[in-house]
């Protein structure tokens, strides 16, 4: 039985936070990071770009490197792209077994175990807050659940520059969080709607009041993940067990290895791709 490996594509390097608590928790499967690099960040872009970025990420997983499952490991395209991929193009490979998922289900379906007031606060990027798709999806699947959304457009821009300890993004972390809070003084539970805060999750929690739980989305997932496997046994059988990373940038890849450094805790290897004009058409 031909195996495949399980694909995770980000617009940038957040999805390399979602990565590395997947390899933790699956040392034996073997993954395909793709990081679109060379046009993020997604969070300012339109919907129908990201629909297509995100479209041509997708593509290059299925197609050039075979995996069975692929993890939109970025808010962003999860909000904007997710639905529109499963329903449109991307239907004749889930005909066939394929999948692709998104982050934000799987989180709103575990929210509220972390929360006594049920009232989350929701720090994400402004094109995931425009498309409200957490509000959305709370409302279906766990309308006990008040969500509050706070856009934070300066927050991946400094982290991806470097600045994760800065006093400019300590300013920054302080206003957003401040505009949220003043919003519902209910909340007890903030939910890290970026795959790329965690990286600066101590300096919320430092400035955040201290009876509220910073929440990132990594160990969501992974327990999602664990789940989702448990479910679908066929899915699990189909993947590869070689514990094999590779890694695939659409910029250069030296600056991707460097920067990644930071997100992943250890030295990688990258290759530079691209992908644009990629389609999912299966003829293709």
């Amino acid at each position: 039985m031909n195996r495949f490996p399980i694909g995770i594509f980000d617009s940038g390097y957040g999805g390399l936070t979602i990565l590395k608590a997947l390899e933790k928790a699956f040392p034996q499967y073997d993954f395909v990071y793709l990081g679109d690099n060379a046009r993020a960040p997604y969070g300012p872009r339109s919907f129908e770009t990201i629909y297509k970025f995100t479209s041509e990420g997708v593509a290059f997983l299925l197609k050039e490197k075979k995996c069975r499952l692929i993890i939109l490991a970025c808010n962003t395209a999860s909000a904007r792209a997710l639905r529109q991929i499963q329903q449109t193009s991307f239907q004749p490979w889930a005909e066939e077994g394929y999948r692709v998922l998104g982050v934000i289900r799987p989180t709103i379906e575990s929210l509220a175990p972390f929360s006594r007031t049920k009232h989350i606060g929701l720090l994400a990027t402004s094109g995931t807050v425009a498309s409200e798709t957490y509000l959305r999806e709370g409302e279906e699947y766990a309308p006990d659940l008040t969500i509050i959304q706070q856009a934070c457009p300066m927050l991946v821009p400094l982290i991806e520059s470097g600045e994760c300890h800065s006093e400019g993004t300590r300013f920054f972390v302080k206003t957003y969080l401040e505009e949220l809070l003043s919003k519902d003084v209910e909340i007890d539970t903030i939910l890290l709607a970026c795959t790329h805060y965690p990286l600066i999750k101590e300096m919320i929690s430092e400035i955040a009041p201290p009876h509220i739980t910073i929440l990132p989305q990594g160990e969501i997932i992974v327990n999602s993940l664990k789940s989702y496997l448990e479910r679908h046994p066929e899915m699990e059988q189909l993947l590869s067990n070689g514990g094999q990373h590779l890694f695939f940038t659409t910029e250069e890849s030296h600056a991707f290895e460097q920067a990644a450094r930071q997100f992943v805790g250890r030295a990688i290897s990258a290759t530079t791709v691209n992908i644009a004009g990629m389609t999912l058409d299966r003829d293709c």
